[in-house]
């Protein structure tokens, strides 16, 4: 069987544990292929891949695939709440306190700039296919920042890292549950409340992200077809402290997926073998 995994290592630690128990409880012969978000997409719904373990809401591609082609499917629950927002050091937050308000940004912008970014601050992003509408909310909201893209998560941390080692100032985009916040307190910026409908024209919107219950999809044939496998992967639930437990293995102790997942099986079997028990 077939899994697309994601381009951020807690996306890659549900692939990890779950190809793993599907190989090892199962018997399953598991192939994982990283994929941005649009393809991991398409290739649910052309069946070039069985299930997406984590996805963090696209209207378009559900209505797309799920509604007009019928050729995905809900998985059900990943078992906990994504939060995108913008975030300041812990130790940036205590000297300044108002920074965290949206309101104040042009203030302290110039903490944020580098040569790049010049008079304005950077929005120190990720990679360019990660749910983002910064650039629409900074034009919106007047604010003197601008979004610049790291690449990847992994060098958009290592650029946290540097600066946080240094206790320089930063201001970056980032999502909730991730592991980093068990090596840099981060305070999350208050940005205008999130409400029904208040991003559906981005060209006009002026508020944060919402908190989503981060969900799974399964190709339609797999999923009626599938089995055991099908059936295990809707089972697959957990919470934040498990998968930034392997997230962190995998990130910052530098074990392969493979390794991080045998090591959280073995030392939680509590919690994985609920998975299997109507199998």
């Amino acid at each position: 069987m077939r899994l697309t995994t994601n381009t951020w290592v807690g996306g890659q630690a549900n692939t990890a544990v779950a190809s793993y128990l599907l190989e090892r409880e199962l018997g399953y012969d598991v192939s994982v292929r990283e994929r941005p978000e649009d393809k991991a997409w398409k290739a649910l719904g052309t069946g070039e891949a069985d299930a997406l373990l984590e996805d963090w809401g696209h209207p378009e591609q559900e209505r797309k695939y799920i509604q007009r082609k019928k050729t995905v499917v809900p998985a059900g629950d990943l078992g906990m709440q994504g939060r995108i927002g913008w975030y300041v050091p812990e130790y940036l937050s205590d000297e300044h306190p108002e920074i965290t308000d949206w309101k104040n940004l042009n203030d302290y912008a110039h903490l944020f700039a580098t040569e790049e970014t010049g008079e304005k601050g950077r929005l120190l992003e990720g990679a360019p296919d990660f749910i983002s509408r910064d650039k629409q909310l900074i034009r919106n909201l007047d604010l003197d920042l601008e979004p610049v893209f790291a690449g990847s998560e992994a060098a958009q941390i290592k650029e946290m890292r540097k600066r946080a080692k240094h206790e320089e100032p930063f201001l970056t985009y980032l999502w909730r549950p991730h592991w980093l916040e068990s090596e840099i307190e981060l305070t999350e910026v208050d940005l205008p409340p999130y409400y029904e409908g208040c991003a559906a024209d981005e060209r006009k919107t002026k508020c944060g992200y919402p908190e989503t219950d981060l969900q799974k999809y399964m190709n339609a044939d797999f999923e009626k077809d599938g089995g055991k496998a099908a059936q295990f992967l809707k089972n697959f639930q957990w919470g934040e402290e498990d998968q930034n437990e392997v997230a962190r293995m995998i990130a910052r102790d530098g074990m392969t997926p493979e390794k991080a997942a045998k090591r959280w099986v073995e030392e939680n079997p509590g919690t994985w073998k609920v998975w299997l028990w109507d199998l």
